[in-house]
């Protein structure tokens, strides 16, 4: 790779030769409340936090457009993003309209944790629902999970970078355990 001026770890030309005029380097923090979605083709860095909770995240990364939502259940009614069933399919079509390539799209999932005992008694616990309703909707809509940190006891903070598809995933310790 070519090295670009001096205040640039980059030639834009180098890594995207598809885009015209500058990228912005700085990512603008943006806070994704649960039940919601964002997408945007900005340099815009999405975190969340999550406990039985799951995040999508689905970028182009050629495009370098990409979306996040957070969602509480596998499904529900009315037609909300606060349902996985229902929140996949509206965080691709976001993307789609910001100018992403179907064929381009790739997707990671996180979250699903079972950080509530009184969530781990009978049955398939609430956060693995969540996960596998993401799965099913991706699967459903021919898009690849390239990654994913799914299930276990702790809660996570995560950070997507929406243009280039970088996440960074943190555990929340729980009550009685120190840092991870």
């Amino acid at each position: 790779m070519t090295e670009g001026p001096a205040e640039a770890p980059f030639a834009t030309a180098d890594v995207w030769p598809h885009l015209s005029g500058e990228v912005r380097l700085e990512r603008r923090p943006v806070y994704l409340a649960p039940g919601r979605l964002y997408a945007s083709s900005q340099a815009d860095e999405v975190t969340t936090i999550l406990g039985s909770c799951v995040a999508v995240c689905v970028f182009d990364a050629w495009q370098r457009v990409g979306g996040m939502n957070h969602f509480l259940l596998p499904q529900g009614v009315p037609a909300s993003s606060r349902f996985g069933e229902h929140a996949v399919p509206m965080l691709v079509a976001e993307v789609l309209a910001l100018g992403a390539h179907h064929s381009r799209l790739r997707a990671k999932i996180f979250g699903g944790a079972s950080v509530l005992q009184a969530f781990r008694g009978n049955g398939t616990p609430l956060g693995i629902r969540n996960v596998e309703a993401a799965r099913e909707a991706l699967l459903r809509a021919g898009i690849p999970v390239v990654g994913e940190d799914v299930g276990g006891l702790l809660g996570r903070r995560l950070r997507f970078d929406l243009q280039t598809g970088s996440a960074w995933v943190r555990a929340i310790p729980g009550e009685g355990q120190g840092e991870p």
